[in-house]
């Protein structure tokens, strides 16, 4: 049978954009306060299933494999439409019906807190000021 929306299900991994709850790339998944963000989306959507990036390293897979072992997650490894590139999907949270939630790149839905404050600048003296105040 033909798919529906094919270009959509290679993309998302086989299934719907629409059904996707939290997503995140090969390079992403290798942050350990991303795992942190995973683990609250699974408190939060606890009927959800992970889908698994087949082609990612051994590694990577096995780490995510215990944590959703540990957590009683439903997850299944995807072989089709994948690929192992830094910015190719690794893991996506997935729901059985339309969600239609608006974000869900895991770096635009927790952005990092890394900014830092910047220094004021500090006020550069005139010419006339250096030449009576120094």
């Amino acid at each position: 049978t033909p798919l529906v929306n094919p270009e959509e299900q290679h993309k998302y991994m086989g299934t719907f954009r629409e059904r996707c709850r939290l997503s995140m790339t090969v390079a992403e998944m290798k942050d350990a306060q991303n795992q942190q963000h995973l683990l609250e989306e699974l408190a939060k959507h606890p009927e959800v299933t992970v889908l698994l990036n087949g082609e990612i390293s051994s590694d990577l897979q096995s780490t995510y494999i215990k944590l959703l072992n540990q957590h009683g997650a439903t997850f299944k490894i995807v072989n089709n439409f994948v690929e192992n590139n830094p910015d190719s999907l690794g893991l996506l949270l997935a729901e059985k019906h339309a969600v239609d939630e608006p974000v869900i790149d895991v770096t635009e839905k927790y952005p990092q807190a890394t900014e830092t404050p910047k220094e004021e600048p500090t006020a550069k003296k005139g010419f006339w000021q250096k030449l009576f105040h120094s």
